[in-house]
């Protein structure tokens, strides 16, 4: 327990899916996220001073009602579960744009229940926390799935398939291969993506998808670059989502063109990321915007390695 008055807590953004592990597979990014300030308070239960954009003001579309916020509902989740007299009050301090692929629920709730943790008089340990944190991405994206909150909460590469939850499984991951992002300006909303999915596929679609996935882990674990280029593939969601990002494909082209391994959708899009060896990721970062702003969408875009950190308390005054 910290006996300091406001504890800060910074969670990254992360891929989701990794394009070739549909819920199962996620990746921390390095260089964006969110923070969540919590303080202890004699109110019982748990509050919203506020909600900050990027922009530093007033969040104009998140709500700081506790109970349709993300980073509340996973906060409440522990402090009910730590059964602690009075409350908790959080501010949020949205890096991560909205509806953007790039796991921003996620890390609302994970940068609340660790800034929260670290207020309790016994903390609980990191993989305990993962299940708090599902209970606000659930708000957010209409199921249980921790392809996003895992790797916020835990840094690097994770493999966290639901029949195995809470249990996670961080990969080891390869060196020398830099993540590349870019986030055009556009919105997807995750619910709704996953509810125009199809419900039933081929078996050979399904062992096709399988068969890329078993041997991606592989390829990470094993330091196998030309493996990683040969199975960083998605047969089955990304063909179904890629026409609601118009740009995708472009971005694609050129990213394989610039040198990339692989290329898919974060998450449901519409951000979208490569994996590249390090030496080209400057090139493909250029070739990437270039084609997005072609198609009429500015950009932002990130590099980082495969071993980004995970959430961590930034700050106790």
């Amino acid at each position: 327990m910290s006996e300091q008055g406001t504890i800060t807590a910074f969670a990254p953004a992360s891929i989701g899916n990794l394009g070739v592990g549909f819920d199962m597979l996620g990746l921390a990014l390095s260089g964006v996220g969110d923070r969540v300030s919590a303080r202890r308070v004699e109110q019982t239960g748990v509050t919203i001073a506020e909600v900050r954009g990027l922009d530093g003001e007033i969040h104009p579309f998140l709500s700081n009602s506790a109970v349709e916020n993300t980073a509340s509902i996973a906060a409440k989740s522990l402090w009910d579960h730590a059964g602690v007299d009075g409350g908790v009050e959080l501010t949020v301090h949205k890096g991560v744009p909205l509806q953007s692929g790039m796991g921003s629920s996620a890390a609302s709730a994970v940068a609340a229940v660790v800034a929260v943790n670290a207020l309790l008089p016994q903390s609980l340990r990191r993989s305990e926390l993962l299940v708090h944190a599902l209970e606000g991405e659930k708000l957010a994206s209409g199921g249980l799935h921790a392809d996003n909150v895992a790797p916020s909460l835990l840094g690097g590469l994770v493999l966290c398939p639901a029949s195995l939850l809470p249990r996670t499984i961080s990969l080891d991951v390869p060196t020398g291969i830099s993540s590349v992002l870019l986030h055009p300006e556009i919105q997807i909303s995750t619910a709704e993506s996953r509810r125009s999915l199809a419900r039933g596929y081929s078996m050979d679609q399904w062992l096709e998808q399988q068969g890329y996935l078993a041997a991606f882990v592989v390829a990470c674990e094993k330091n196998d670059h030309a493996l990683i280029r040969s199975t960083l593939r998605d047969v089955v969601i990304e063909p179904q989502r890629a026409a609601a990002v118009p740009c995708f494909t472009g971005v694609k082209d050129a990213a394989m063109a610039a040198g990339a391994y692989g290329c898919s959708l974060s998450g449901s899009g519409p951000s979208i990321f490569a994996l590249c060896a390090d030496a080209e990721a400057a090139n493909i970062v250029i070739a990437m915007e270039q084609r997005s702003r072609a198609f009429g969408y500015q950009c932002q875009t990130w590099v980082g390695d495969m071993k980004a950190p995970g959430a961590f308390v930034e700050d106790a005054t």
